[in-house]
């Protein structure tokens, strides 16, 4: 649309371009053809002075020469004119040029301008899709972080009511029993490789642990219900293990 517009201003400007040079240049033909017949005509009469100098009176000489010389000061005005229409004819032209760089560099930055906006929206646009879907993320982020946070306090609470039965060789009789819940729930419960594991049921920790006083126990941390406690007993504790070494010395 833009494009039409400068094009249609600039031809409308243009229009009369043509006939303008046209009539310069038919004025300057005419000049030219005047300054042809003047110069026939100077011609022409320095043929007659050089023919007829000696049978001319010095008034006729004089007259004669005066007519040469107006005729080359005809042409001599001739050809100024001639001159001025020249440089007039190019000053015209140039306007144009000078005017069509003009509206050519004002129709870039006119579409220069337009792209610029053009592009802002369509940032803008995508920032806003961007954000959008950043908040969906968000939400269903939210919403699985819930969930994960809710399974694991269910793992966590599972653990905690989990009764354990530990059944050794060495000792002949489970070390201890606490219902009738089988070894193979404790091992299915999800474990960190990284982690460190505890205890006899050789799990990490969870709930409330206690420590064996053995300095030389290698396993040294226990859960509460791995080992029949429900709260911290006083004075010095011994793991079961390391309490039959103990009655054994």
């Amino acid at each position: 649309m833009a494009a039409g517009m400068y094009l249609e201003h600039y031809l409308d400007s243009i229009e009369n371009l043509p006939f303008e040079l046209q009539r310069n240049f038919q004025l300057m033909r005419d000049l030219d053809q005047r300054t042809e017949d003047l110069k026939t005509e100077i011609d022409r009469m320095a043929t007659q002075y050089i023919t007829s100098a000696r049978t001319l009176s010095s008034e006729e000489k004089l007259e004669l020469l005066k007519r040469i010389q107006d005729a080359y000061g005809k042409c001599k005005e001739f050809g100024d004119d001639k001159v001025q229409l020249a440089m007039q004819t190019y000053e015209m032209v140039d306007k144009h040029i000078r005017r069509l760089d003009t509206d050519l560099a004002r129709f870039e930055a006119d579409l220069k301008e337009k792209q610029i906006e053009s592009s802002d929206y369509d940032s803008s646009s995508s920032k806003g899709k961007k954000k959008g879907r950043s908040q969906k993320e968000k939400k269903a982020a939210k919403a699985r972080s819930k969930v994960k946070n809710s399974d694991e306090e269910t793992v966590k609470s599972s653990q905690k009511k989990m009764k354990l039965v530990h059944t050794s060789a060495e000792y002949g009789t489970p070390a201890v029993n606490f219902g009738n819940v089988h070894p193979s729930d404790v091992l299915d419960m999800p474990v960190d490789p990284n982690e460190p594991t505890y205890c006899l049921c050789h799990q990490v920790s969870y709930g409330e642990m206690i420590g064996c006083d053995n300095p030389d126990c290698s396993i040294e941390w226990f859960h509460f219900a791995c080992v029949g406690l429900t709260t911290k007993p006083r004075g010095k504790w011994f793991c079961p293990r390391c309490s039959q070494e103990r009655k054994k010395k």
